[in-house]
């Protein structure tokens, strides 16, 4: 069974940037595109970025593209969103999340079947 577990959440100016970690367990990342979305209040759920962590191929909405950037640590089984000039409308939940999938075009929580318990990012002054 594979966990995942996010931190790394926050109040931030915009503008501002922070770390989103996710901590997998119970099987090594090369096995699956671990990626992320985000929810806000009213909206549905968003493919934000993934990474197919056996050769490095990435997806990134384009809401996100150029100032969010996803990697991976396999010596840690973690990957990582630096997310970078942020604006109030990134404000939402973050849920990491695995699955056996890969588009480059597309994101999609069908596309998953592992998900952590999420992260509150907030972007306010």
């Amino acid at each position: 069974q594979l966990q995942l577990v996010e931190s790394g959440g926050g109040l931030v100016q915009p503008g501002g940037s922070l770390r989103l970690s996710c901590a997998v367990s119970g099987s090594s990342l090369n096995n699956y595109v671990i990626g992320w979305f985000r929810q806000a209040p009213g909206k549905e759920r968003e493919g934000v970025s993934c990474i197919r962590s056996s050769d490095g191929s990435t997806y990134y909405a384009d809401s996100v593209r150029g100032r969010f950037t996803i990697s991976r640590d396999n010596a840690k089984n973690t990957v990582y969103l630096q997310m970078n000039s942020l604006k109030p409308e990134d404000t939402a939940v973050y849920y990491c999340a695995a699955g056996p999938y890969y588009d480059r075009g597309h994101y999609y929580p069908e596309m998953t079947d592992y998900w952590g318990q999420g992260t509150q990012v907030t972007v306010s002054s």
